[in-house]
């Protein structure tokens, strides 16, 4: 069995589709809860390195000290032990920011249903040039670091997604958010309440009724990535 260190900014946040994934591919997942102090443990019995998303920016070490944990970990794991890493969202932003690269308050956050344009790098080999994705952020990569090649955009962010050559891939939009993800917010005040928050009342609603019809397409594109990314890796 391989095992898969899972960076956790939030409660309630968890890796999404990828988990049915990791049980067929025989991975394990272990929790790393640093929002609750737990430290960053031994990298040497690790796989695959995958981060998540979190309300916390990239340049509040102040406020969340383990954020510079976190980013010297993932610097480990990417540039010394160039192992297979995976973020998303804020664990997109930490693969930049741990490499050298920059992340600033986006001109205008993206919460909801939105589209992508895609390269034809290795990772995304097999997709469409336009995606339509799920966006939770404030922030973006302005920079992207050394060795980073832009696989995605949008009209609001120009760094959708980043790779490290081949080996590390992060994306700016929730690409591991599942039905059963959005379905579970219906049971979270907090969640229910930055909705509406972003998008005026009963935005909930209008997200689960907008993101449903495609929630397969995106699975069967975020599978396709997968697969090409633990091909590349060699992860697989």
């Amino acid at each position: 069995m391989k095992r898969a260190l899972i960076i956790q900014h939030l409660d309630h946040d968890h890796p999404g589709r990828f988990l049915d994934w990791f049980a067929e591919d025989g991975i394990v997942p272990d929790y790393c809860r640093v929002f609750e102090g737990q430290q960053i443990p031994s990298l040497a019995n690790y796989d695959l390195m995958f981060v998540l998303g979190g309300s916390q920016d990239t340049w509040q070490e102040a406020e969340f000290p383990y954020l510079t944990m976190e980013k010297g970990a993932i610097r480990e794991w990417v540039w010394d032990r160039a192992k297979p890493y995976f973020g998303v969202c804020l664990g997109h932003q930490l693969l930049a920011t741990a490499l050298g690269g920059e992340v600033a308050p986006a001109a205008q956050g993206e919460v909801g249903l939105f589209d992508v344009e895609v390269s034809e790098h290795q990772f995304f080999a097999g997709l469409s040039a336009s995606q339509k994705v799920m966006q939770w952020h404030h922030a973006e990569v302005k920079r992207v670091p050394q060795s980073g090649q832009i696989l995605a955009s949008s009209k609001l962010c120009a760094v959708q997604a980043l790779a490290i050559e081949g080996h590390a891939l992060s994306t700016q939009f929730h690409c591991e958010f599942s039905p059963q993800t959005v379905a579970g917010w219906a049971s979270i005040p907090s969640y229910l309440a930055s909705l509406d928050e972003e998008n005026g009342p009963r935005a909930y609603e209008r997200l689960r009724d907008a993101c449903w019809p495609v929630m397969p397409e995106m699975n069967r594109n975020t599978r396709i990535i997968w697969e090409n990314f633990k091909r590349s890796s060699g992860l697989a």
